[in-house]
Formats: structure tokens, C-alpha cells, sequence
């Protein structure tokens, strides 16, 4: 569950924040008629999150089981490469959505169309979407349904409070530190659904070696006990894990997690360079 939280509480905040930008410019150049047409497009956007997990979870049923390990692992592993795009995304475009957001406004208002409503459904759904991929593959992997999707809800109402208390002014938070440390905690999290999608691709016949194990550790991490199931939970580790899983997760998340330092620390020196050139201008 704490990690379907993460990834409620993560995504939830990036939708969130946008739909708190959007109504703080319109307030602040005096459009408060066009705010139903943002709640039209968040509105939208939820809706087809929802139908596009309903048509996860029901759809492939009724297929063969080698049918459905392989859609599980394709989708698990697009899921992983969604995640990781928007690590990376959020960690750059942090620094500039703001004011990107606010020249989409403008450009949608002066269009005098449902324009706005489409910026909202855009920056809502994209995230949307992806809490609904990536929550579904997490599921398959822990082999639970209701307690993932809880997990997430929570996050996401942590996530809109929030969101809530920001627009307000009650709470300030340093958004950087956030994301940093919510992004590389999701990054060891799409590990473990990078290794469990090809987990069920080697159950669908369509990766070898699903016999060769790497380690086995079931002894003394049973499945069924508070602590493997914790693990199992938080960061989708298994205790008998194969060589291929092993390679996948070691393979993805070292050198992605290298990357996804280094490319803050290139931010941080980029903003600092930009504030000591508009102190000596």
C-alpha cells in the first residue's frame, strides 16, 4: 500500500498543482468566469483515467494465462517507461510550469474557445493516465486489487488537501525536495515492476530462463509473512527472484538513478547561473 500511496500522493500533486496554477492566474488577471471550464476538463480527464483502468483491469480476462503474463509484461514495462519520462520531466519542468502554464492560458483565452478546458484534460489526464497504468502493472505484481487502489486513493486525497492548502496559503513546502525524493523512491518502485514484467514475460514463454534463479530467499523471507509481504508491498521484491529479473532491476535502476541526480544537479547549477546573471543585469 505505501507505495501505491507514493505514486497517489506523487501524481495527485503534479495534477493537482497544475489546477492550482490555472485557477490562481485566472483569479489574478480577473477571469474567474472561465474556472467551470477548467473543472469541465479535470472533470473529463478523471473519467477517462477511469474507464482506461476499468479497461486494464477487466479486459484482457477471458484470454489464455500465457495470453495475459504477456500483456502484463508489456504493459508493466511501458508503465516503467512512462514513470521514468515523468521523473524526469517533473524534475526539469519544475522550474518553468508556471510559467509555461500561464502563456497556455493566455493563448487559450484569447482563442475565446473551450481551449482551457482542453489544457486542463491535457495536464490532468496525462497524469492520470499514468497513475492508472502504473498502478495496474504495481497490482499484478503484488497480486492484490483492492488494497493497491486504496493505497492510491489515499495518496490522491493527500494529494488534493494538499494542493488545497497551498492555493490557501496555509502550507508552504519546498516542491523541489518533493519531487526529488518522491522521484527516486518511485525509481527503485519501477525497478520492481520492471523485474515483475519479466517475470510474466518468462511465464508467457516469450523470455527464457524463468527456472534460473538469481537468489532464493523464501527461507527466510517467507511470502506470506508481515515483512515479506511489506516488501513484497513497497518496493515489488520477491524472494525467489530469477537472473533475468535480477539483471532487469540492477541494469534499470542504477544507472537511471545515476542519471536522475546528475540531471538535477545540472538544474541546480543552470538556476544558480540564471540568478547570478539577473543579480549583475
Amino acid at each position: 500500500m505505501i507505495a501505491n500511496f507514493l505514486i497517489g500522493l506523487r501524481e495527485g500533486l503534479e495534477a493537482t498543482l497544475v489546477v492550482v496554477l490555472l485557477l490562481a492566474y485566472l483569479a489574478k488577471t480577473g477571469r474567474r468566469p472561465l474556472v467551470p471550464r477548467v473543472w469541465a476538463g479535470v472533470g473529463f480527464a478523471a473519467a477517462v483515467s477511469v474507464g482506461f483502468g476499468a479497461l486494464l483491469t477487466f479486459g484482457p480476462r477471458g484470454l489464455t494465462f500465457e495470453a495475459q503474463e504477456a500483456i502484463g509484461g508489456g504493459l508493466s514495462i511501458v508503465a516503467v517507461g512512462f514513470v521514468t519520462w515523468m521523473v524526469f520531466w517533473m524534475a526539469k519542468a519544475s522550474r518553468t510550469l508556471g510559467s509555461d502554464l500561464r502563456g497556455q492560458v493566455d493563448r487559450a483565452t484569447q482563442a475565446r474557445g473551450w481551449g482551457l478546458a482542453l489544457v486542463a484534460a491535457l495536464a490532468v489526464g496525462r497524469e492520470g493516465l499514468e497513475t492508472a497504468l502504473f498502478l495496474w502493472a504495481a497490482a499484478r505484481a503484488t497480486g492484490e486489487t483492492w488494497e493497491p487502489i486504496a493505497g492510491a486513493v489515499l495518496g490522491i486525497a493527500a494529494a488534493v488537501l494538499l494542493g488545497f492548502l497551498l492555493h490557501r496559503g496555509v502550507l508552504r513546502i519546498n516542491l523541489s525536495r518533493f519531487f526529488t525524493w518522491t522521484g527516486a523512491a518511485l525509481i527503485v518502485v519501477a525497478g520492481g515492476v520492471l523485474a515483475y514484467g519479466v517475470h510474466d514475460l518468462q511465464e508467457a514463454g516469450l523470455l527464457p530462463g524463468l527456472h534460473a534463479l538469481a537468489f532464493d530467499v523464501s527461507a527466510a523471507v517467507p511470502p506470506g509473512s508481515w515483512y515479506g509481504t511489506l516488501l513484497k508491498g513497497v518496493f515489488n521484491f520477491s524472494p525467489a527472484t530469477t537472473v533475468l529479473e535480477a539483471a532487469a532491476w540492477l541494469l534499470y535502476v542504477v544507472p537511471v538513478m545515476v542519471l536522475f541526480f546528475r540531471s538535477l544537479r545540472a538544474g541546480h547549477r543552470q538556476a544558480a547561473a540564471g540568478r547570478s546573471v539577473s543579480a549583475a543585469a
